[in-house]
């Protein structure tokens, strides 16, 4: 037996094969033993891709320490390969003399032809240098379920559980947790629970009582800040955020929302919440979902509409018409791979420039970013706070990596930490006359809702008049009116934290990132630092505007690095505000950056 620090698995699979769902029961189990981790579930873009192809290939990833994780790992310690297409497609990310589990059953010929594979990599020492276990998955989940009264292929399904037994058999971990899973997710068809539970205990005694040399391991559990946590995903995580938002604002929560992967997580799980005074709307299409948001709005809800970039597109128009009414509305783009269908179920950071800029007309409006799935909370409530407090539209950027991931959260203190949000909601007697668009010190205009005796007024797409918001065609006050609602979001600068560093505030290399780079930057520009390296990061989560001291903190660095998911779009921002020259690393194939390629992008920089 082996201590480990921290091991990469990635289970893979046919589409039908359970893969998302065991590598979450693993996970979860990782995480009540103490372990910091974090995952990354990997869809196929094809909804029906036939059965055994690469094309149909879905996977999950999960990194599970004794020490800090902040990625779901660069290349997997053991790969679980239910079919040979699995196999193919994840065979070359695999750590040399890692360990590699495969389904004996199903290379077979057809198996084979199906992964384009012209002879059977088990027999051709492709896989010579690892360590590969070879078990008849679905024979053995099929004798162990031989009592009971099931069909054959119901009883087929539950390998996925023997292969996650064998895994919990190699890594010591606990079976309890999900036997009580099943029993608990399976209650009113104890026949599917038991077959589930016998499935996972086969798969362990099967890797107990191998005669194949296997080597376990244990991971110790982390050593996290005490408290209360619960894992999350990055859409659950921004859901709760919404949620915390309106409570403390004292307002009705309303999504009006069109499906669309990878934010559709983010409407079921507001649906669940009606206790919270939280409302749902499935829109006909994505301009139909914004349109209900600004109605909802203009009612006096905290309202939101959640989408990725194609639906973002399309809520153009109706973005600028929220905008010029000045009303309260948080867009979420989940980001994913384009243009077009582009890669669907793949990440990317490709929305930055289209949340800027995205709009017909001067248009500005408040774009911030989440790092973690676990700060997706924290900053779903942060785009709330700045519409509510400032009377504009927020977008919101996640994106595919961080909304499906998962990590443990630290539930906070929502008392102490989350409690001061200030609406501008009017009440009491109207004042004589009403000036809908009489603005604050900070240019906000009052929020009157309809029905309010003394409050009415007029709203529309049209360019309104100074302080009473009546249709104005007048080329002087169209240019006042613009420049008060660019200064309104200007004047966002100081409602928000000051950057900081992670690091000195000088050096030789201040690395810049955004959005679901987070984790991997962390730990590159961390390794930088233990190697001696004057290297500091700035991770940026208010992109427009930026913090006041963005500018400053820059000057004390000699060369500045921006990695990003897309072609150099916070490059070209930095450059165009600051003209400071940055340096972009740029990847786009739909997956996230690895530790050690940007450790060797930080290397190549500093000696260049």
């Amino acid at each position: 037996m082996k201590d480990l620090e921290s091991v990469v698995i990635r289970f893979s699979g046919d589409s039908g094969d359970g893969m998302q769902l065991t590598g979450t029961q693993f996970s979860n189990t990782s995480a009540l033993m103490g372990n910091d981790i974090a995952t990354f579930p990997d869809y196929p873009s094809e909804i029906r891709a036939p059965s055994g192809t690469i094309a149909g290939v879905s996977g999950f990833q999960v990194n599970f320490g004794a020490i800090d994780v902040s990625t779901p790992g660069d290349d997997p310690d053991v790969l679980v390969a239910m079919n040979p297409a699995a196999l193919k497609a994840n065979l070359s990310a695999v750590r040399k003399g890692g360990t590699i589990i495969v389904n004996l059953d199903a290379f077979n010929e057809a198996g084979l032809k199906k992964a384009n594979y012209e002879k059977n990599p088990l027999e051709t020492g492709e896989l010579d240098g690892y360590q590969v276990i070879q078990a008849k998955v679905t024979e053995q989940t099929l004798r162990a379920l031989e009592s009971l009264d099931m069909d054959a292929k119901a009883k087929g399904r539950c390998k996925n559980f023997y292969t996650l037994g064998i895994t919990y058999f190699l890594f010591n971990r606990e079976l309890e947790p999900t036997i009580k899973w099943i029993e608990q997710k399976f209650g009113k068809n104890p026949v599917t629970a038991k077959a589930n539970v016998l499935a996972l205990k086969a798969g362990f005694t099967f890797a107990e009582n191998s005669e194949i040399q296997v080597s376990t391991y244990t991971v110790a559990p982390a050593k996290i800040k005490p408290g209360l946590y619960r894992q999350v995903s990055g859409n659950e995580a921004t859901a709760y955020g919404f949620v915390q938002a309106a409570q403390t604002a004292g307002l009705e929560l309303f999504l009006g929302s069109y499906p669309i992967t990878p934010a559709t997580d983010i409407l079921h799980e507001l649906s669940k919440l009606k206790n919270f005074n939280v409302k749902t709307f499935q829109a006909e299409d994505e301009i139909a979902g914004i349109c209900s948001s600004i109605g909802a709005a203009f009612g006096g809800a905290l309202a939101i509409t959640t989408t990725s970039g194609p639906g973002l597109a399309l809520k153009g128009e109706a973005l600028g018409l929220a905008m010029i009414y000045e009303l309260p509305l948080v867009v979420v783009d989940v980001q994913r791979g384009g243009p077009s269908t582009g890669l669907p179920t793949k990440t990317e950071q490709s929305d930055l420039m289209q949340a800027m800029y995205g709009r017909h007309g001067e248009c500005p409006l408040i774009v911030v970013a989440a790092k973690t799935p676990g700060d997706c909370f924290h900053m779903a409530y942060e785009a709330s706070r700045l519409a509510l407090e400032h009377m504009t539209p927020v977008i919101l950027l996640t994106d595919g990596y961080i909304a499906n991931g998962a990590e443990p959260w630290r539930i906070p203190d929502l008392a102490k930490n989350y409690s001061k949000i200030r609406s501008h909601r009017v009440s009491g007697v109207a004042p004589v006359p009403f000036l809908p668009y009489k603005r604050d010190a900070q240019l906000v205009r009052p929020w009157a809702i309809p029905g309010m005796i003394g409050y009415e007024h007029r709203i529309g797409g049209l360019e309104k008049w100074v302080d009473t918001g009546n249709v104005s065609h007048d080329p002087k006050n169209h240019e006042v009116m613009v420049k008060i609602r660019a200064e309104k979001v200007a004047n966002v600068a100081n409602n928000i934290p000051l950057q900081e560093l992670e690091g000195n505030k000088t050096g030789d290399l201040l690395v810049v990132s955004w959005g679901g780079t987070y984790g991997a930057t962390h730990a590159a520009v961390t390794k930088a630092q233990e190697s001696g390296k004057k290297v500091s990061l700035m991770h940026l989560s208010y992109l427009n505007p930026m913090p006041k001291n963005v500018a400053e903190l820059m000057k004390g660095f000699k060369r500045i690095l921006v990695p990003e998911l897309n072609m150099g779009q916070l490059k070209s921002m930095l450059q165009a505000q600051f003209q400071c020259q940055p340096i972009g690393y740029n990847k786009v194939q739909g997956l996230p950056f690895k530790i050690t390629e940007l450790v060797e992008v930080i290397n190549r920089t500093l000696e260049s």
